[in-house]
């Protein structure tokens, strides 16, 4: 997660240089500090936070030794720094920079000791959005990974990892009215996803080989149109599965007459073009099939990333509020991983030999590997 670092050696933690001007966390960090070094004994109204918590590195190793150290006499306290002077030298361990004199600046900014907790409840909400949004960014980047033996399984474990910092946000932040978050969902990424050309290979041999081997869509409900890259592969696929579950007869000529009652063929869209896409069959139609709809999983999963982070990045958004917004965009990425686990399932139908001979493993990086899938990308 984002910390500031720690300072070096000579540095003074006054004469830094600022390059971004500090969140309000950052006050409340040094009002906290402030407080429990002017009155130690407030210590114990803090709860919910550790070391970790503080968004400044200096700021976290001087609460642990402010935590770490036994508090002082009051009465001893206010008469010398004994205690002052221990806590800088236990601190300065781990952050060299810091100094007696921002120890007194510290000091000299809270003018409200008694308002700790109050400080230590900004840190504990501000530690919570850092948190998630760190788990945000790692599915995104998990999901983007194409040098992933299993980029599902990878991606699906992050998901997992961020839905138990929700649950954990959950527990810790109670819910209040108007729990939505106000955040506009960011615009989804491309609906291709850096393969394109690939992505469209195989959905245009999906449809080339459930043409030749309709029985097999009864096997993939699975798969739904939302799953395709391209409007005009999903429509195909959607003619495809009605024709089946009619019962009526599936060939590339009956696949056209289905896409034209379905308005599919608008200006740019030769029957002969589609004519030509369905003749390629290559392997079968569930390899191919799971293919797009790993790609499915991948891309809702970079979406969703993407999602929770723009919740974690406005600061109007509440603890509860991005609790609410995470769990209904993780929704969308569990219903496919429903999807995913039907999919990946073994059955009894086997696939042709050189189909599983030259088919990377089902949830490997993507790769192409029909001969057929330059000639019908015209």
């Amino acid at each position: 997660m984002p910390r500031t670092p720690a300072p070096d050696e000579d540095d003074d933690l006054d004469d830094l240089p600022d390059t971004h001007p500090p969140q309000p966390v950052y006050y409340a960090e040094q009002a906290l500090l402030g407080a429990l070094l002017l009155e130690p004994h407030r210590l114990a109204d803090v709860t919910g936070i550790e070391p970790n918590s503080f968004s400044n590195y200096a700021h976290g190793a001087l609460f642990a030794a402010i935590r770490d150290l036994p508090a002082p006499d009051p009465v001893q306290h206010a008469q010398d720094t004994s205690w002052l002077n221990a806590v800088l030298a236990a601190a300065r361990e781990h952050a060299r920079g810091l100094t007696a004199s921002y120890l007194h600046t510290l000091i000299q900014v809270c003018s409200w000791p008694r308002h700790a907790s109050a400080y230590a409840r900004m840190i504990e909400t501000e530690h919570a959005r850092r948190t998630l949004r760190a788990h945000a960014e790692r599915l995104a980047l998990t999901a983007r990974d194409v040098t992933l033996p299993q980029p599902v399984t990878a991606t699906l474990a992050a998901a997992d990892a961020l839905a138990r910092c929700v649950d954990d946000l959950a527990a810790r932040f109670p819910p209040h009215p108007g729990s939505l978050p106000r955040t506009p969902a960011p615009p989804p990424g491309d609906t291709h996803d850096g393969h394109d050309e690939e992505a469209l290979d195989e959905e245009r041999l999906l449809l080339a080989t459930a043409t030749a081997h309709p029985a097999e869509t009864e096997q993939m409900r699975w798969l739904t149109v939302h799953d395709f890259t391209q409007p005009l592969h999903a429509g195909l696929w959607q003619c495809l599965t009605a024709l089946t579950r009619r019962g009526a007869p599936v060939d590339p000529v009956t696949v056209l007459w289905e896409a034209q009652q379905r308005g599919l063929l608008t200006t740019g869209i030769e029957p002969a073009h589609l004519l030509d896409l369905l003749a390629g069959t290559a392997g079968s139609s569930q390899y191919w099939g799971e293919r797009i709809l790993q790609r499915a999983v991948l891309r809702t999963a970079r979406d969703v990333g993407h999602r929770i982070e723009a919740f974690t990045e406005d600061p109007a958004t509440t603890p509860y509020q991005l609790v609410v917004g995470s769990r209904r965009a993780l929704a969308d990425l569990h219903a496919l991983r429903t999807r995913w686990n039907h999919a990946s399932t073994p059955t009894l139908t086997a696939s042709p030999a050189h189909t599983r001979a030259s088919a990377p493993p089902r949830a490997g990086p993507p790769r192409t590997t029909a001969p057929s899938a330059s000639r019908i990308s015209r």
